[in-house]
């Protein structure tokens, strides 16, 4: 940054002439760690301020066994800290071959500012040690994946609410406890409790989760929250199960919340589930639809509610149109196996399709929803930027694809998932119209080319409802509009304006198949034409880009892929999903039992993905891979198999990020990364962050150090119940210790 007499060979003015203070501001705003580090790089002045300006820091390493030095003291403005990803990784802090108390001295020392603590609480030891260190926090939260050490009730939180009295915030979402541990330590403490806002306890480990009189007694602990996630039972069969009381109860006891989430243990689970069934469950909720009227009357203030509850909540439309007058400022709503949400009969508006104020909307398993009530809810909803549909039987690609030209404008995330009728190919036609705004994206990949899905040929029956967004917004919000499906595949709308001398005129709006021509002064000519009954349209489909949507899924950054276990991933481009620029993160999770499977003839296709050039990280998940892990029966094929199928390929991807985990053998609780995967890990030369969320053994691990600029590596069992203790051939503290020293003997030039 030079100045006007620099041409002169006079004095020039750069950025390091800048105010301190000014440098700071802009040093600040920076939020990439590695340009931060880069920016540290520069010169003293600018490490410094680096250093001093950073709030935020994750700890990774050994400090524990004799690698106290390696602490860093020179953050001493950061005030979140994250401890719970120390290596090794889940082991307690508290060391035999070190000073407990000095390690929490020395952290206290190095990091004197933090009121945000994240960390690894194995046991209740690791809380006493480090809760009087910190007594300002306002924020905690606690990992957990091993199983609950034998202790009092409430010990794991005695610590806490005890001597961090200013805390406002505690996070259990990912710490294993008992439900019984935790109303009677925050009864125990009731300033404390009293002054928390946020208690999250949508604990995935739990088998049952919270009853109602446990939650009763947590909301009268804490009258001041605004954000209550809890993971309880709603099932009416378990004593104690989530119903009016409870649900009164809340709305009573904490009418300041403005986040309120409730969800079913079932719901949690990360399997699919199956999209044959009906949709409704075996038994009721014991939740009626006076209790939700109260609930929602009691929680003026509510901004976001989920309500994934897993037993059938029938005749939900007229409670759930309270919501848009009892709760105003609502932006975000999840509904699990709520039926008759919205039923859309004639032309009237009704449920859920009421609630003008909604941007996200999350629908799972509602038996009775159709297409018709998807419109009813894109003409009701005008703000509706996020959707997501689960187990919807009754759904298809008609209404999806309706639903989209009607909010083409706002929609920016989509999630499809367990939907008979929305298979890959179907899915992805039918979110067209939103194809060069839609950012996230999730799909499941069922792959069915059949065409007796649609009326005529596929590609023709689908462009043909590609209506111009500017012709549908005329009465997308009308209420004096009349949609039906013709027996031919048709999708009429029927409504009522005024002209310019006030006399009111039917206009009759028809998706018409390509090939035919409008009925008025203009011939419909080209995919998604309309036609205008009254005989004053032009049926030229004049909308967008003429008709016809753009292919390219131009701002898709984030794509998320369900696989039935030994399908392929090949067929992705074929689909639709072929010219995705600036795609950058993918997330696949494969699920399914391969023990009575035949060995895979060809790769799962990771390959394939190397069409998509700015893909950076990848999660693929194949933890809901069942197999035989040690030892596989006669004529049978084992996980190492399989591991070989779906990593064959990862060497021609440019990664930089990769979260695996392992296929899993229920039966002896075993993760592990087998001899195969290793070695085809090693051939990815690009990745600087790998996370494998299992075991492997130590010879395993040693091919990793092949990847050249491999950075961050790091074992993780987050998953419920975590190994108490390795096997000897799997990797132990000494054995990470090894690999982390050797990782860290490199040099790597960035």
């Amino acid at each position: 940054m030079a100045s006007g007499t620099a041409a002169a060979g006079g004095p020039t003015t750069t950025i390091h002439d800048l105010p301190e203070a000014i440098l700071s501001s802009i040093l600040a705003s920076v939020t990439d760690t590695r340009a931060r580090n880069a920016a540290a790089l520069v010169c003293r002045k600018w490490l410094v301020l680096e250093r001093g300006t950073r709030t935020s820091l994750t700890l990774r390493g050994n400090v524990v066994h004799d690698n106290l030095y390696m602490i860093p003291t020179c953050f001493r403005a950061v005030t979140h800290l994250d401890l719970s990803l120390l290596s090794p990784w889940g082991h307690s802090l508290i060391s035999p071959s070190s000073d407990p108390t000095l390690l929490s001295h020395l952290l206290r020392h190095a990091f004197p500012m933090v009121i945000s603590l994240t960390v690894y609480a194995r046991t209740p030891a690791t809380l006493q040690l480090l809760a009087p260190q910190w007594p300002n926090l306002m924020h905690i939260k606690l990992v957990k994946w091993h199983q609950r050490s034998p202790s009092a009730l409430g010990s794991d939180f005695d610590p806490i609410l005890q001597h961090c009295t200013s805390l406002t915030s505690i996070d259990l979402s990912n710490f294993y406890y008992w439900t019984e541990d935790l109303p009677p330590a925050l009864q125990a403490h009731p300033a404390t409790a009293a002054a928390l806002t946020r208690l999250d306890l949508m604990t995935r480990s739990f088998a049952e989760g919270f009853k109602s009189h446990e939650i009763r007694a947590i909301t009268a602990a804490c009258p001041n929250l605004q954000q209550l996630l809890v993971a309880c039972t709603f099932d009416p069969r378990y004593i104690g199960f989530v119903g009016d009381e409870a649900i009164v109860a809340i709305a009573s006891n904490c009418p300041r919340l403005t986040v309120l989430h409730l969800a079913d243990t079932a719901s949690l689970s990360s399997s699919r589930g199956d999209p044959e069934e009906e949709g409704f469950s075996s038994e009721d909720a014991g939740i009626s639809t006076t209790a939700l009227s109260e609930l929602f009357s009691g929680l003026p203030l509510l901004q976001e509610l989920v309500l994934d509850v897993c037993k059938n909540v029938r005749d939900s439309g007229a409670t759930l149109e309270m919501l848009n007058s009892r709760c105003p400022k609502l932006r975000v709503l999840k509904l699990g196996h709520f039926h008759g949400l919205c039923l859309a009969i004639g032309s009237q508006l009704d449920g859920v399709a009421l609630c003008q104020g909604i941007e996200s909307l999350s629908i799972k398993n509602s038996a009775d929803l159709t297409d018709m009530g998807l419109i009813a809810i894109a003409r009701g909803c005008p703000k509706l930027a996020k959707f997501e549909i689960h187990g919807c039987k009754k759904v298809t690609w008609k209404g999806i694809r309706t639903m989209t030209c009607l909010r083409r404008r706002t929609l920016v995330e989509f999630k499809i998932s367990c939907c008979k009728n929305l298979d890959a190919v179907s899915a992805l036609r039918s979110l067209e119209p939103i194809r060069d705004r839609i950012q996230k994206l999730h799909i499941d990949c069922i792959w069915d080319w059949s065409s007796d899905k649609f009326d005529g040929d596929s590609e023709e029956a689908m462009l043909a409802y590609s209506h111009s967004f500017d012709d549908l917004k005329e009465f997308e919000q009308s209420n004096s509009v009349v949609v039906s499906f013709q027996d031919d595949g048709r999708l009429f709308w029927d409504h009522e304006e005024e002209d310019s001398i006030n006399k009111k005129k039917k206009r009759r709006y028809t998706t018409d198949h390509p090939s035919g021509s409008g009925s008025g002064s203009g011939s419909g000519s080209g995919f998604g034409s309309y036609e205008l009954k009254n005989g004053n349209g032009n049926g030229n489909g004049n909308g967008n880009r003429n008709g016809i949507w753009s292919k390219r899924w131009e701002r898709l950054r984030s794509l998320s892929l369900w696989i039935g276990v030994g399908e392929l991933l090949s067929p992705l481009g074929k689909v639709g999903l072929d010219d995705c620029p600036c795609l950058e993160e993918i997330q696949i999770k494969v699920e399914g039992d391969c023990r009575e499977r035949s060995k895979p003839s060809q790769p799962f296709g990771l390959s394939s993905l190397i069409r998509y050039p700015q893909l950076s990280k990848m999660k693929l998940d194949c933890g809901d891979t069942i197999g035989y892990a040690l030892t596989a029966p006669s004529g049978q094929t084992d996980l190492s198999t399989w591991e070989r199928f779906y990593l064959t390929g990862i060497r021609n991807l440019t990664l930089n990020e990769l979260d695996y985990w392992p296929p899993q053998d229920k039966d002896v609780n075993h993760r592990s990364l087998s001899l195969p995967s290793a070695g085809l890990l090693a051939e990815c030369l690009t990745l600087r962050k790998l996370f494998i969320h299992g075991t492997a053994h130590e010879h395993f691990m040693t091919f990793l150090l092949g990847i050249p600029i491999l950075r961050d590596v790091q074992l993780r069992e987050d998953y419920y119940p975590a190994p108490e203790n390795d096997m000897s051939t799997e990797m132990r503290i000494d054995s990470c210790t090894r690999f982390e020293d050797a990782l860290n003997r490199r040099r790597i030039l960035d």
